[in-house]
């Protein structure tokens, strides 16, 4: 090879180089704010623990309206950020208007996985199954008889949750009384835990000592109530044991920090398509740590577990309300 040959090959390298330094990652998140300490809160550890780890950056935006939606996508697209990382069901509209604008972006998008677009990677979640087992452990460690979910805003994606909640709590207890409610119809309903805290009140009037909340920052509300009013509470998304702790039975972990991580690791080489993370693949579960060990006993542990291995080999099927919004085990 000629010295020529060999600073010409060495400058293409370079400027590879550059240009993915260029490539820079950008997280959009969801209504409710960045640290919900719940669902963005999960997405943003995920882009956090990409940057420990590669010393890379990443631009974030939390937005503060519907409107932003689409004006923060194609900002971040014109100025190069590849790939760009939703945050939420609610990007569907906006990504569906952008994404073909930008042949050459990369997107992913957390809780959409039916979009079909060459530069899109959709992530979606077996919520069902992760509540599932939560239903379970609730169910055990009820002395009233009757538990509770709380959601967010009542869409599809959150009567998934209720519905795998109840159908593990009655799998536990035949005769469990299940009691949920949803915080509101708008997306206000993911950051308002004033109303999460009085809807918590109102169902430990009808005799709840476990509730669970799958409502975004409203959650921090329904945690908090529970503690004070001295009844169980579950977390969600986010391992929120720590919250209040010997006070949290567990906490749902729906793992959007390891999509986020996924996605920004695997960069503008993002693969595309529609994804569904499990509890077969480590996409759901459930949290044990030093904050809940006093409360759950090794019988509630091992029903627990073995239902999550049943569910896991196929040997155990959750009904997934969005398959036909419908929920044997609750009505709404």
């Amino acid at each position: 090879m000629t010295l020529m040959t060999k600073l010409m090959s060495a400058a293409a390298g370079l400027a590879l180089t550059a240009g993915a330094a260029l490539a820079e990652p950008a997280l959009i998140f969801d209504l409710g704010g960045k640290f919900d300490k719940s669902f963005n809160e999960a997405a943003f550890n995920g882009a956090q623990r990409w940057a420990e780890e590669t010393g890379g950056t990443f631009r974030d935006i939390e937005l503060q309206s519907e409107a932003q939606r689409e004006q923060a996508l194609r900002r971040f697209a014109e100025s190069g950020a590849n790939p760009i990382v939703m945050t939420g069901f609610a990007f569907a509209d906006a990504l569906s208007q952008v994404a073909a604008d930008y042949p050459d972006t990369k997107f992913a998008v957390i809780d959409v996985n039916w979009l079909d677009f060459p530069n899109v990677r959709g992530i979606g979640f077996a919520e069902h199954e992760g509540s599932y087992l939560v239903g379970m452990m609730a169910a055990q460690a009820s002395k009233t008889g009757t538990v509770s979910f709380i959601g967010g805003m009542d869409i599809p994606l959150i009567r998934k949750f209720a519905c795998g909640f109840a159908q593990g709590a009655k799998a536990a207890n035949a005769d469990i009384n299940v009691v949920a409610n949803m915080t509101g119809t708008t997306p206000a309903a993911w950051n308002d835990p004033v109303k999460g805290s009085e809807l918590t009140k109102a169902q430990i009037s009808q005799g709840s000592d476990v509730v669970f909340a799958a409502a975004g920052g409203t959650g921090v509300g329904v945690l908090q109530t529970a503690a004070d009013e001295g009844i169980l509470s579950i977390g969600v998304d986010s391992n929120q044991n720590y919250l209040h702790p010997g006070k949290v039975l567990t906490s749902m972990l729906k793992r959007v920090d390891n999509a986020v991580f996924d996605a920004m690791t695997q960069g503008t080489d993002l693969e595309t398509g529609n994804f569904t993370m499990t509890l077969a693949n480590g996409g759901v579960g459930y949290a044990m740590d030093e904050h809940n060990a006093s409360l759950v006993t090794a019988d509630m542990q091992a029903m627990v577990d073995a239902a999550a291995a049943k569910i896991g080999d196929g040997s155990l099927s959750v009904h997934d309300y969005t398959t036909d919004d419908s929920c044997p085990a609750l009505s709404f």
